[in-house]
């Protein structure tokens, strides 16, 4: 057995009666980066192999002593139904191959036939046996709601469904090894996303982080690739990319959807091929990396305006996340929002402040076009400017388009100052009523929160004061 990467993350079992063979495709095999191998000689011991390892995929020469490749083929898909098979034949025989694709065999090739075909089937198998094993991952983690590793999402404050989901799902695709795609709007947190995705494949190398907005080919490729001395003027000492820098861990690339034609040309053969060139080597080297990605952009819509390679396209997207913005999220707010306020305090050296009642209505009824990267601005400012028992609103009022002093921010404005005496009852009320109305900017269901009572109720005092507009 060989096991020095175990990549894919179920055991490939070549069977056939010939050493030699079985030494050849594993050579081949490793070359692609597909290590976590089994070798049987014996056909009568294979279903013995299967009971013991890990098997997700079998490769089945079709002539062998004692049990034949269909006779095998037959009782794996009778006992082991999830188990993908391949039939390898020394000879090209149609009613043989429909046969065993009948059978259940995922393909059927020849072994005269070019190597680059038969490894190129392989790894579409390994492709669809992971994706099968996703979905019954992900279709039992859905149904039971669990999370397993609930630590690897601590760093990410919520508890919305929808990011839940999205945890269950990492979860699920955890031991892949295809390039995920994170989608969502700037500010969302894509990469702590890509940091939960580091973590829960338990990685033994680093994560190492490049933004490739702005590169051009040329330092794209020696940014990722690295080169060797003298592979261009100033190039006077080697060094490692980026790819070797995460070797054994996890290559994040941010901003994907800003690269250069050249450069997503250089991508798309890393991913295809799982190899590249340093600049100034002719000689390649692997990729050791799992590759994460992340656009704020509409790739979908990218690659249908020829901005956007379709074959890159569809190579990234085989896993893929979309972080929900933090306007679908309002139930974070108070999470949030408290998480920064002990954040700043504690960088700041200050206290945590008392909150003006207000301020989680408003921040409710606020868009946050900049997400969780805006809010946490918000506070960070607002906490800097802090200076009493209370948190001053100025700063949440500026970003809400509300620039007037609240009552908060205006301490010793004497309360109802405008009356020689106390008012009614009645007039207090309007009065609150109209306040409520100002600072929530003429919007009912707004104001009504803010007095703590509901929008008809509202809306009967507006028209008694005759105030509604």
């Amino acid at each position: 057995m060989i096991t020095n990467n175990r990549y894919p993350s179920f055991g490939v079992l070549l069977v056939d009666d010939e050493a030699p063979f079985l030494r050849s495709l594993s050579i081949a095999l490793e070359r692609q980066g597909i290590n976590h191998l089994y070798r049987c000689t014996d056909s009568r011991e294979v279903m013995a192999t299967i009971a013991r390892e890990p098997i997700g995929l079998v490769l089945l020469d079709l002539t062998m002593p004692h049990l034949s490749g269909e006779e095998l083929l037959a009782r794996i898909k009778e006992e082991h139904p999830d188990i993908g098979a391949i039939i390898i034949s020394g000879l090209n025989q149609l009613e043989t191959a429909v046969n065993c694709i009948r059978l259940g065999a995922y393909d059927y090739f020849v072994k005269t036939m070019e190597e680059d075909r038969l490894i190129g089937g392989i790894r579409r198998a390994i492709q669809t046996q992971e994706m099968s094993q996703e979905n019954q991952e992900m279709r039992r983690r859905f149904l039971t709601d669990t999370l397993e590793k609930p630590e690897v999402f601590a760093d990410i404050v919520t508890q919305d469904k929808s990011m839940r989901s999205v945890f269950q799902y990492l979860e699920a695709i955890s031991a892949s090894r295809q390039p995920v795609l994170i989608c969502g709007e700037s500010g969302v947190g894509k990469e702590l996303i890509a940091r939960a995705i580091h973590r829960l494949g338990g990685a033994e190398g680093p994560m190492v982080s490049v933004n490739v907005a702005g590169l051009d080919d040329n330092v794209f490729a020696d940014t990722l690739f690295g080169h060797h001395r003298g592979a261009f003027t100033g190039a006077d000492r080697a060094r490692a990319g980026m790819i070797e820098q995460a070797a054994g861990g996890t290559l994040f690339l941010d901003e994907i959807g800003d690269l250069s034609q050249a450069s997503q040309v250089k991508l798309l053969r890393l991913l295809q091929e799982s190899e590249y060139y340093p600049l100034g080597s002719d000689r390649p080297k692997r990729l050791r990396a799992r590759i994460v990605v992340a656009t704020h952009q509409d790739l979908a819509r990218k690659q249908q305006d020829g901005g956007f390679r379709k074959d890159l396209y569809y190579r990234l997207r085989i896993h893929q996340v979309e972080i929900p913005p933090l306007r679908r999220r309002r139930g974070d707010l108070p999470l949030l929002l408290a998480h920064f306020l002990a954040e700043a305090a504690e960088e700041l050296g200050k206290a945590v402040p008392t909150l003006p009642k207000e301020l989680p209505v408003l921040l409710a009824n606020y868009e946050f076009p900049g997400n969780v990267r805006e809010l946490r601005a918000l506070v960070f400012d607002a906490m800097s400017r802090h200076r009493s028992h209370m948190l001053s609103m100025e700063v949440f009022r500026q970003a809400l388009g509300q620039d007037g002093p609240t009552q908060q921010d205006e301490p010793d404005q004497p309360l109802f100052g405008q009356f020689d005496t106390l008012p009614t009852l009645q007039q207090a009320g309007e009065l609150l009523v109209a306040e409520a109305m100002r600072r929530a900017q003429g919007n009912q269901s707004l104001a009504a929160r803010l007095l703590g009572i509901s929008q008809p109720a509202l809306s009967k005092r507006l028209k008694k004061s005759g105030g509604e507009g």
